[in-house]
């Protein structure tokens, strides 16, 4: 793995011990209610402990979370982590320095712990020993490392301390400047799924605040739960961002749809808004128009950090245990300092956005959503177990799949060779966007359902089920058998499957198979998959009266062709005179085979674009094999 790839996965690692954080602020947030006045003052001194342990265990569970993360959820390296942080706190704590675990430690010892395992999982020791040997091996030698750096640390504490506080100070000099900087990198680092890396530092380690209670705590977010009034700027600035402009952005794009593509693109950024609005969730929307136009990408990171700096220079501190949304705004308001402060500056700002991105689109002709082909949202309910199989192909099939893993908003991969990933077929299947970091890694948005788009896919995976997989014979748009101007195709007399409306006089194969039959006037071809089916080929409608003019057929019966390869040229415009219709049908006669179908959204496709259906055979009977 290149190193890029280390960094990708470092960065979802990060945010696996955040998902407990939410809960962490509902508790503090319950436990400023008036308990006292209601008779039961205990309540609020129970609900204050479980929020304040969460912060107070973090160390322990970065440690935990990025030693699974990075070993592929490996349990003897979850186990070995949480071991090493034992020991390590157990040394430093019989020491006489004051000196706390913090977060950087467990980062540190969960990535020494991945990297351990991976060194040391197999290790083959004499058989009298083999019992500590391969896995087991693993929580040994990280309870040794975890000693070492124990006691090195107690060496070093005075340092160390003075470091950190020293740092705090240097960040903090940079005053709204250094601010400005963090959002402007953090929105960049978005683009390639490592702006957890940058933000878990200042947010995690950056800054100093010692408790009533003595305790020293580091970084913007737990020093903003643990009561200090400075706390907040490095997270105070999101809230504009997510809130307010990111939403505009999702009306801009809305309001400068297509009047006929308008009511679904309503219904999907509207979605996409709210979703920004009040969980801080945002790449479903800034992926929308980073591929069409990056440079306007970049204009955004520019204001977003600008905000950032602004709400640092009017004194707004606040934070959050997730992201910059509503839920995280209302939960958080008690500890914030002037942070009212926020609505009015989000507005204004989302009034800019609103403004800039409906005139960028239009003076610059951007193809967001809704205007012409590209970058997608779609509606997701019910309908991921169908697509997940077309979504596996168009990634280039399990085989090319050596690893795979999502976070909030992305499908995380680690391929075999990622020229075999077709993107048309992703962002015609819902993807908003396809980004290969190099080495074969690769991340794919598809938003907030990412996990369940790989939860869906791991089951296709596993299934031991014989599926037939189809490319887009022609360039066009996909439409459903139902709507092809003849009766007997529309009601599939002849079979089940698809047609298309072609762009372009070229045929090429759907699918791997022979070529069992070219019909004379070539208006029409069939082909006999490895597994049975037969498929039928038949370019428009009441076209076997042209007896071949127009058509030329590059294949002869008895061949084998592949997915991709020109099978027949036509000239569109003889066709289109001579015929009722263009629409082509691709149908499978002997569909009886069939035991489930799967298509693509019906818009437009390349020639030869992969994942426009699939089909599940049914076991033969008797055998109880796929045939």
């Amino acid at each position: 793995m290149n190193i890029m790839g280390h960094l990708q996965q470092l960065g979802r690692s990060l945010m696996l011990p955040t998902i407990v954080l939410p809960g962490a602020a509902v508790f503090l947030a319950l436990s400023a209610l008036p308990w006292a006045s209601l008779g039961m003052p205990s309540i609020h001194t129970h609900l204050q402990t479980a929020g304040e342990t969460l912060f107070a265990y973090l160390p322990y569970l970065f440690a935990f979370g990025v030693a699974m993360g990075m070993t592929s959820n490996a349990l003897t390296a979850g186990l070995a982590a949480i071991a090493g942080m034992f020991i390590y706190t157990s040394i430093i704590n019989a020491s006489h320095y004051e000196l706390e675990p913090t977060v950087f430690t467990g980062v540190i010892i969960g990535i020494v712990t991945s990297v351990l395992n991976e060194k040391f999982k197999s290790l083959k020791l004499p058989e009298y020993i083999q019992f500590f040997g391969g896995p087991r091996f693993v929580p040994l030698i990280v309870s040794a490392f975890s000693t070492l750096w124990a006691i090195i640390m107690v060496e070093i504490a005075p340092s160390i301390h003075s470091a950190l506080m020293e740092l705090g100070d240097i960040v903090n000099s940079g005053g709204g400047f250094g601010v400005f900087l963090f959002g402007f990198v953090l929105r960049i680092l978005v683009v390639f799924g490592l702006h957890h890396l940058v933000s878990h530092v200042f947010w995690f380690q950056v800054g100093a605040y010692e408790t009533p209670g003595g305790h020293m705590v580091f970084g913007d977010l737990p020093r903003f739960f643990a009561g200090d009034p400075s706390a907040g700027g490095f997270m105070a600035g999101l809230y504009p961002t997510m809130m307010f402009a990111l939403p505009a952005i999702a009306f801009a794009i809305i309001h400068e749809a297509r009047e006929d593509l308008k009511p679904k693109i309503r219904r999907t950024f509207l979605t996409a808004a709210l979703s920004s609005f009040l969980t801080g969730v945002t790449e479903p929307i800034e992926f929308a128009f980073l591929f069409v136009a990056p440079y306007l990408f970049v204009v955004h990171a520019l204001l977003s950090g600008f905000m950032m700096w602004l709400t640092y220079e009017l004194g707004i501190r606040t934070g959050f245990s997730f992201s910059a949304g509503a839920i995280d705004y209302l939960i958080n308001e008690h500890l914030a300092t002037r942070g009212w402060l926020i609505i009015p500056i989000g507005i204004v700002f989302g009034l800019i956005y609103y403004v800039m991105f409906r005139w960028a689109i239009r003076r610059f002709r951007i193809p967001t959503p809704g205007r012409e082909e590209g970058s997608q949202l779609d509606e997701w309910a019910g309908d991921i177990p169908y697509r997940a199989p077309l979504i596996l192909q168009a990634i280039g099939g399990k085989e090319n799949i050596v690893q795979m893993e999502a976070c909030i908003t992305r499908l995380r991969l680690k391929v075999g060779s990622d020229r075999l990933i077709d993107n048309n077929a992703l962002k015609h299947l819902g993807a908003a966007g396809v980004i290969r970091l190099g080495g074969g890694n690769v991340q794919i948005v598809f938003g907030t359902y990412s996990e369940l788009i790989r939860e869906e896919m791991d089951k296709a995976i596993r299934r031991d089920i014989s599926r037939v997989l189809f490319n887009s014979p022609v360039q066009g748009r996909m439409m459903p058998l139902s709507e092809v101007p003849d009766p007997i195709f529309a009601g599939k007399l002849v079979g089940d499957g698809v047609a298309f409306m072609p762009e372009k006089g070229e045929l090429v194969s759907p699918v791997p198979g022979k070529v069992i039959h070219v019909y004379p006037s070539m208006h029409a071809i069939g082909i006999r998959t490895p597994e049975g089916l037969e498929v039928l080929l038949h370019i428009g409608i009441d076209t076997s009266q042209l007896k071949g003019h127009g058509f030329k057929a590059l294949v002869k019966e008895g061949d084998q062709v592949k997915p991709g390869q020109l099978l027949i040229t036509f000239d569109m415009q003889k066709i289109r005179k001579g015929s009722k219709s263009l629409a082509t049908p691709m149908v499978i006669t002997n569909s009886d085979r069939v035991s489930s179908w799967s298509f693509a959204p019906f818009k437009s496709v390349k020639r030869g674009q992969a994942s426009v259906m699939s089909v599940v055979l049914k076991e033969r009977s008797g055998g109880g094999e796929t045939a």
